[in-house]
């Protein structure tokens, strides 16, 4: 009797096993309780200590600073002349252009950056103007040089402004503005706006279309604000701007359309933005970082894209886009995980075309995050669920090769992954041809030398192709990191592994969020109404309300 009751408990392996399989999300569990509670305790540590009041000598001088008369520009020449001199400091590119007011006979200057305003617009419409033109009037030159009759009757610009404080005016000489000092008027002129050498419209690299629009943002603000508006009119489009970094400057702007926009979303946003505390942000990847919700998150919290129609549809389903100065790239938020595995080419074909490009897309993302964890599965572990000449086939191939599996699969990929990166930072005329030319040869040479087997170069190469047909760059590198967390997984516990690896990832996009919404929604929570637009992209006439996830003020597309 114990014989036949022994002969029911499992090997040691499959206890292991079994006991791997228990413990490991356990301790991932723990360990990324503990990380949040360490992060957590750090910053409430900060903020109290932050909230604590200084010693008495940096508290008085930060009053002295607090309350230090800030410089006003008298309309002296010579003494502002000078404190413009020493605001500006010793840079070479700042230039000072003298010259006399006709009308005044009044001494004048423009202070300018070089190549960072329109020579030919400052020489026409603001030298010539006031040095040749008018005429001498001995009333008006006893009053005092208006600012406003300078504006009004001077000055043939669509953007003028006036400036009082001298380190207000230091700030917007070096933003590019050009400043226009007038002998014994109180105050600056900042006459047109910064405009220096740009980058000429473009189709976007990262994003590109076989039938869509042929344009992309650039890196000036102005530009891409202007583009999002010439898609067409929309009196509820609203532009909100903001300025972030701390010792370095740059414009921000938070778009969406009021009538449609959820308002907890839009004051959510703009509470993280405001929160931003940087010396300088130099491109859209630091916002992104700074207002996701989970940064211990292999997955993208914010859509990045060059494309201002993905933009204008992201706005009409009730999202909300930031533009940063200096970057063509905006963000959209809040996003979903379907929304990284969408095209806008799949609304400009028909439905079933369309439908049918995006179940190939999410076939090619399951195949670049679990085909090389299956292959060592089955190899390793599970051999017997193979068909059987099939079977035979691959052993007959990887007759000779001294590597377990998982090793061969990591040779490749990390060899594949090399070349990858290898392409993107190579010169353009030879990027590409060393990409492909040095994939087939690497896995070719493999083959030879006994090092891999056949059927895993096809198994790689079938990987890094899939991979290639996510729209979203970043997330597919998120996918290609997890890869190589899933071969270890298989490597470990075989099929139980990469079952528990899919559950793990299962489990934590449904926990994420971003800026509240569900990262996996409609699926879960499920709302069938918006699978319309998720897996099979439904008819456009049958698309009538927009996605109920985003709460949005108006659910009709067509009221």
């Amino acid at each position: 009797m114990w014989s036949k009751i022994i002969s029911y408990i499992p090997s040691w392996s499959t206890l292991f096993q079994a006991g791997l399989a228990l413990v490991i999300p356990l301790g991932i569990y723990y360990i990324n309780t503990s990380i949040y509670s360490f992060v957590g305790s750090k910053g409430a540590k900060s903020k109290h200590s932050s909230d604590r009041p200084l010693s008495d000598e940096h508290n008085e001088g930060d009053a002295d600073q607090q309350h230090e008369p800030s410089s006003k520009i008298t309309g002296n020449y010579d003494s502002d002349l000078k404190s413009i001199r020493e605001a500006i400091g010793e840079n070479s590119d700042v230039h000072f252009r003298e010259f006399v007011v006709k009308k005044y006979r009044a001494r004048s200057v423009l202070v300018f950056i070089e190549g960072m305003q329109d020579e030919k617009l400052m020489s026409k419409q603001v030298l010539e103007v006031l040095m040749y033109e008018g005429q001498q009037d001995p009333q008006e030159q006893q009053e005092s040089i208006s600012n406003s009759f300078i504006k009004e009757n001077l000055m043939p610009l669509t953007q003028i402004s006036e400036v009082a404080d001298m380190e207000d005016l230091q700030e917007s000489i070096l933003l590019g503005h050009t400043a226009l000092l007038i002998e014994g008027m109180k105050g600056a002129l900042l006459v047109g706006s910064p405009n220096g050498a740009i980058r000429s419209v473009n189709e976007p690299t990262s994003e590109a279309l076989l039938r869509g629009p042929r344009i992309g943002f650039t890196e000036v603000l102005s530009e891409n604000t202007s583009m999002l508006r010439r898609q067409g009119l929309n009196k509820s489009l609203e532009m909100k701007k903001f300025q972030v970094g701390s010792r370095i400057k740059k414009d921000l702007v938070v778009a969406y359309i009021k009538d449609i926009v959820n308002p907890d979303l839009l004051e959510e946003v703009t509470r993280r933005i405001s929160k931003i505390d940087m010396d300088f942000l130099a491109e859209s990847g630091y916002v992104e970082q700074l207002i996701e919700d989970n940064y211990l998150s292999p997955f993208q919290q914010a859509h990045n894209t060059e494309r201002p129609d993905r933009v204008i549809n992201a706005l009409l389903e009730g999202r909300i886009a930031i533009l940063l100065d200096g970057t063509p790239f905006a963000l959209i938020v809040p996003v979903t995980f379907s929304m990284l595995l969408q095209s806008p080419e799949d609304y400009y074909e028909r439905w079933i075309p369309g439908t049918l490009l995006r179940l190939l897309r999410f076939s090619g993302a399951f195949i670049a995050l679990m085909g090389p964890a299956l292959y060592i599965s089955f190899i390793s572990f599970h051999p017997g669920l193979i068909p059987t000449k099939l079977v035979i086939s691959i052993i007959e191939t990887r007759q000779g090769v001294p590597f377990p599996s998982v090793i061969e699969v990591m040779i490749l990929e990390i060899s594949i992954e090399i070349l990858r990166e290898a392409g993107i930072r190579l010169p353009k005329p030879i990027g590409p041809a060393m990409g492909i030319v040095g994939g087939l040869v690497i896995g070719d040479a493999a083959v030879n030398a006994g090092i891999v087997s056949p059927f895993l170069v096809i198994v790689v190469a079938v990987t890094a192709i899939s991979s290639f047909s996510i729209p979203t760059y970043s997330a597919g590198i998120t996918l290609r990191l997890l890869r190589f967390a899933g071969m270890l997984f298989a490597a470990i516990l075989g099929m139980f592994g990469t079952i528990l690896f899919f559950l793990l990832i299962c489990i934590h996009l449904t926990k994420l969020k971003s800026f509240g919404v569900p990262y996996v929604t409609p699926f879960s929570p499920m709302r069938l109404s918006d699978w319309k637009d998720m897996y099979i992209r439904a008819p456009i006439s049958m698309m009538k309300k927009r996605p109920l996830m985003m709460k949005t003020q108006q659910t009709k597309r067509r009221p």
